[in-house]
């Protein structure tokens, strides 16, 4: 049996099984249960800050709803986004990037998923660039294509990768997009790699086929041991998890 190097533990949106989703109080939880780096959501205020949020609103969370992009960080911190997991996580605001990146421990990685199209690159550099954490700690996601590529153009230092997920083509009767599609857009797109859901497509061919590349697989969101052992044996470089101590514990690390 081939043996394979642990994948690094990534706590998705923090360690979110147990603390609110996205809030420094699950980011340091994701610390203290060992991970390896956290990634989180990232939006564009109205007056161009970048802040931590999966939605395009608060509703979900703050049970008052405020679109991020109509709003500005200072009324964006009047929310409670804690409350809404239990009372001990009362008073958690949305943080911004930077406030983010100043709790991040040396040699840790944070995944920084952009939830919005081109107008977040420009504060995102100003952000990175005085931030301090250096560029081998960080990556950018992205769903978009074109996205994808004007990141690598305007944060050449950076890491970035194409967050894929899969859908059902009832006309081909089969999963959408094949694996050649997958490998030509990564091609086009210029990323340095793959963040992937945990799918059937994203199996040992295709792993290989990126590691023979020189490309990074980042696969999400397993929160069940079978799953993350297989993943491991494909050789991945992290599993996104919302409760990494619980499976760091089950992987026997």
């Amino acid at each position: 049996m081939t043996s394979h190097k642990n994948p690094l533990l990534i706590a998705h949106r923090g360690a979110s099984r147990n603390a609110p989703e996205n809030t420094l109080a699950a980011f340091d939880l994701a610390w203290q249960q060992g991970a390896d780096g956290i990634e989180a959501d990232f939006r564009l205020t109205r007056d161009g800050r970048v802040v931590c949020l999966h939605d395009a609103g608060t509703g979900r969370t703050a049970g008052v709803d405020l679109l991020v992009a109509d709003s500005s960080l200072a009324e964006l911190k009047q929310l409670d986004v804690g409350a809404w997991k239990g009372a001990r996580w009362r008073d958690e605001r949305i943080p911004s990037l930077e406030e983010v990146l100043e709790r991040l421990p040396i040699g840790k990685r944070l995944f920084i998923e952009l939830k919005c199209g081109p107008e977040i690159i420009a504060p995102l550099r100003q952000v990175l660039a005085s931030g301090g954490v250096p560029a081998d700690q960080l990556r950018l996601l992205a769903f978009d294509v074109q996205l994808v590529a004007r990141l690598k153009q305007q944060l050449p230092g950076v890491r970035v990768c194409l967050n894929l997920d899969y859908h059902w083509d009832w006309s081909n009767r089969s999963w959408s997009p094949s694996r050649e599609e997958i490998l030509t857009t990564l091609e086009q797109s210029g990323a340095d790699g793959l963040s992937s859901r945990a799918h059937a497509l994203l199996d040992g061919q295709l792993v290989a086929e990126l590691q023979r590349r020189g490309q990074e697989i980042h696969v999400w969101t397993v929160d069940l041991a079978r799953c993350a052992g297989h993943y491991r044996s494909l050789g991945v470089d992290s599993i996104m998890t919302n409760r990494p101590g619980w499976l760091r514990d089950r992987l026997g690390e």
